[in-house]
This record gives C-alpha cells, sequence and structure tokens, in this order.
C-alpha cells in the first residue's frame, strides 16, 4: 500500500500545481483499482505505460470532453444546414455567400477571442462556459427563419464572437483539470481525434438526417449540440483560479495575452508555426475540391475520400505523439512536422508541373491518397502539442489570456491563407497555388526555428 502522503496513482509525495491533495483524487474508479492491486506492484508512472485515454478516467474531464464532442457535433450539422440555406437565398452566388460568412468567422475569432480572454478569469469558469453555449444555441435557434443574405453576416458573427469566448476559455480550463503533463498531453491527442472525427461525422449524419427531414430541421440538431454541452459543463466541478492582479486599465488586460505571448521565445515560434500549418490547410480544405474536380475530373466521392485520408493520417499521429513527445520533445516533433508539410506543398506543385498528377482519378490517386494522409500527420504533428507549450507558458491565472492569443493569431494566419489559396488557385493555377503556399511555409518554418532556438523562459509583462 501508499506510504502517509503518496499518490497511490502515481507514487509521487507531493504536485505543487495540484489544487487537490493529488491530482487524482477524483478519479475514484482508477485509483479504487490501483487500490486492490497486490502490494509491491509497480503502477503506471509515465506516458508509455498508461493509455491514451485514461484521462477520461477522471470525472470532470469526461464531462468537459463529452461536452465538446456534443459541441463539434452541433456545429457540424450547423455548417451543413449554412450551405444550405445560403443556396436557397443566394442561388448560383452562394459560394460568395459562404466565402464572405467564413471572412467574417475569421474577424470575430481575431477580436473577439482577446477581448474575451482578458475578462474571462474573472468570472467564474462553469458560468462563464455555460453562458457562452446557451448563447449560441440561442442563436442557432434563431437561423431558420433568416430571410435575408445580410441576416445571416450578422447572426454568422455573433455565434462566431460566442465560440471565440468559450473555445480559448474551454482550452485553458483543460491544464487546470489535468496538472500532470503526461495526462494533458493524451487530453491534446483527445481533442484532436475529436476533431478530426466530427470532419468525417458530422457530414455522414447531416446526410443521413435530410432524408428524413428538412435543412431546417438541422439547425435543431445545432440547438441540441450546444444545450448538452452546457447541461455537461454544468454537471462538472471546475476550481478557479486565482486572478492575476492587473495595474492597468482595459487596454492592458485586453493585450496582456497578446503581450506575453508575443515575449515568450517558444510562443514566437509557435506564431510561425502557426503560418505553416496555415499555408498547408488553406491548400487542403480551398484546392482539393479543385483538383479532385476539376483537373482530374472525380467525383464528389473522390473528394471526401481524399479528405478522409488527410483525416486519418491526424489521427493516426494524434495516437502516436503522447510517446513521441515524451522521447524526443516539443520542438524536434513540430520542427519535424513543419518541415513535412513544406516539402509536400513543394513536391505536389512539381507533380503538377511535370504532369505526374493530371488526367484522371485512377491514375493520381496512387500518389495522392498517401500525400494527403502524410500532409494530416504533419499537420496534427504541428498542431496538436501547441497546448503543451501554451501551458507551461502563463500561471493559471493567466491561461485564458494566452489561450485566446494563440486563437486570435492562429485565425489571422488563416485570413491570410484561405484568400490567398482560393486566389492563386483560381487566377494562377494549382501548380502555382502549390508553390506560392509552399514557399511561404518553407519562410514560416525557417523563422520558427529561428525564434524559438535557445533561450525559452517566458517573460514577465
Amino acid at each position: 500500500m501508499p506510504k502517509s502522503g503518496q499518490c497511490p496513482i502515481c507514487d509521487s509525495f507531493a504536485h505543487p500545481e495540484a489544487t487537490l491533495k493529488y491530482p487524482h483524487q477524483g478519479d475514484s474508479i482508477l485509483r479504487q483499482s490501483v487500490l486492490s492491486r497486490p502490494a509491491g506492484r509497480r503502477y503506471p508512472t509515465s506516458l508509455k505505460e498508461i493509455p491514451l485515454f485514461s484521462p477520461l478516467l477522471n470525472r470532470t474531464y469526461r464531462h468537459l470532453f463529452a461536452a465538446q464532442v456534443v459541441a463539434l457535433v452541433g456545429t457540424g450539422l450547423l455548417t451543413v444546414a449554412l450551405g444550405l440555406l445560403a443556396f436557397d437565398l443566394a442561388g448560383a452566388d452562394a459560394g460568395a455567400v459562404l466565402g464572405t460568412a467564413l471572412a467574417i468567422k475569421m474577424v470575430a475569432y481575431v477580436v473577439v477571442a482577446p477581448v474575451a480572454g482578458a475578462f474571462a478569469d474573472r468570472l467564474p469558469r462553469r458560468t462563464f462556459l455555460v453562458a457562452m453555449d446557451l448563447v449560441r444555441a440561442l442563436i442557432a435557434l434563431s437561423l431558420p427563419f433568416v430571410t435575408q443574405v445580410w441576416q445571416i453576416y450578422v447572426l454568422i458573427f455573433l455565434l462566431q464572437s460566442a465560440s471565440a469566448a468559450f473555445t480559448p476559455t474551454f482550452q485553458a480550463t483543460i491544464p487546470d483539470v489535468l496538472p500532470e503533463e503526461a495526462d494533458y498531453t493524451k487530453a491534446l491527442s483527445l481533442a484532436r481525434l475529436a476533431y478530426d472525427l466530427e470532419s468525417l461525422v458530422s457530414p455522414a449524419l447531416a446526410a443521413a438526417l435530410l432524408t428524413i427531414m428538412t435543412y431546417h430541421d438541422l439547425f435543431a440538431g445545432t440547438v441540441v449540440g450546444f444545450v448538452l454541452s452546457a447541461l455537461l459543463v454544468v454537471s462538472t466541478r471546475l476550481t478557479r483560479p486565482t486572478p492575476v492582479e492587473h495595474k492597468g486599465g482595459i487596454y492592458d488586460r485586453t493585450t496582456r495575452g497578446m503581450r506575453l505571448y508575443l515575449l515568450t521565445p517558444r510562443l514566437r515560434g509557435l506564431l510561425a508555426f502557426n503560418g505553416t500549418v496555415a499555408a498547408t490547410g488553406a491548400m487542403v480544405i480551398v484546392n482539393t475540391v479543385v483538383l479532385v474536380r476539376g483537373l482530374l475530373g472525380g467525383s464528389e466521392t473522390d473528394v471526401a475520400m481524399l479528405l478522409a485520408a488527410y483525416g486519418a493520417g491526424s489521427m493516426v499521429m494524434a495516437f502516436l505523439l503522447p510517446k513521441l513527445l515524451e522521447q524526443t520533445g516539443d520542438r524536434s516533433v513540430m520542427m519535424a512536422g513543419a518541415w513535412v508539410l513544406t516539402g509536400g506543398l513543394l513536391t505536389l506543385a512539381v507533380l503538377l508541373a511535370t504532369g505526374l498528377v493530371v488526367g484522371n482519378v485512377d491514375g493520381s490517386f496512387p500518389i495522392l491518397m498517401p500525400a494527403w494522409f502524410i500532409l494530416g500527420a504533419a499537420n496534427s504533428a504541428v498542431l496538436t502539442p501547441s497546448g503543451r507549450l501554451l501551458r507551461r507558458s502563463a500561471e493559471a491565472g493567466d491561461r485564458p489570456a494566452i489561450f485566446a492569443a494563440q486563437f486570435a493569431l492562429s485565425h489571422a494566419c488563416w485570413l491570410v491563407t484561405y484568400p490567398l489559396a482560393g486566389w492563386l488557385g483560381s487566377t494562377g493555377g494549382l501548380t502555382i497555388a502549390f508553390a506560392t503556399l509552399g514557399v511561404l511555409a518553407v519562410v514560416t518554418t525557417l523563422i520558427a526555428g529561428r525564434l524559438w532556438a535557445g533561450d525559452d523562459a517566458p517573460r514577465s509583462v
């Protein structure tokens, strides 16, 4: 049996970061399981020994993860329904409407997230998260009654503003629930899996639901998702970190997260990595359909298969990352992933220029399917560890602000690469688009290596 004061799960005697006596104190299932084992047995203490899904044994995290999943599915249904609504209202101009809505979404993320992050630490976390979920549910509930395009734009801005307040605060809460880095790393992988699975499940679920209902009813699914998310958050017990004292006024509070972010070498490197991810992701999201349908004459199913390969690569890497990060470290994994993304874009540009990927789907898919799988895996390798860097770079009270800064800055990168990928693809062709975004990825990866090289200590602000 453990000695007095010794944690029965990991055998340690002190957890200075934990708010509970033991960081596993709420894990009754795991604790009872361990205590029932024979004395003298060595309990799992490292990433190599604990399964990926072990954080789900923590009741609070389990409920938060479930809240994230149902909200993601609801958002996925919203995406499908919004596209059909735009087509009903705008017809052939639906693409322009959706493009504008996407731009509005990104602007809301960039502008609102830092403001919300500045004040999130002053409010009870659970109350704040539930309020944002209910706001999103009310907005989604009003979308079926839209009759004008401008109404879509207004509601999307309000909805995404609530998401810009909710998401960074939610992300900043997880390190408090799982103070051990091993558990938190697995939670990041689980979050990555949830995002990737949602991108596969939501369209299929929407297609199935549309066989028995109209697209207006899909908005009800979105409302249900947000309400269930709110109920799951209500069922948790979240501790409130001690707020960081601020000497300045509103401007100081609003910019604190951004200043702390930009003063920390590893986070400046992360910002450059965000550019690499955005360059590659924009090409995949914007131009996969152009490549398959326009250049290769493929079907919608072929587009879905290629995007599924990208998601599968991301999920496989999410499973591998906990052990990989323990063995090699964050910077090495992220740098390797960034160079794979860069090489992938430039290689595809060469293949298009030399005619190796042209003509038909059957001849090109043996090249494209592995390429998209590798790009998805590399994307996950760069993106998933970012939460670990943010966690190390701020005190608990500052985490909402610094997670909000990452949320805003990463989406600012997408705000540049989304239109760039679309404009280059339509005016210069896919070869030019892949080459240009590839060069951009080279530059941002080199900058990341330069900014995050030696001194890695966060600065005080």
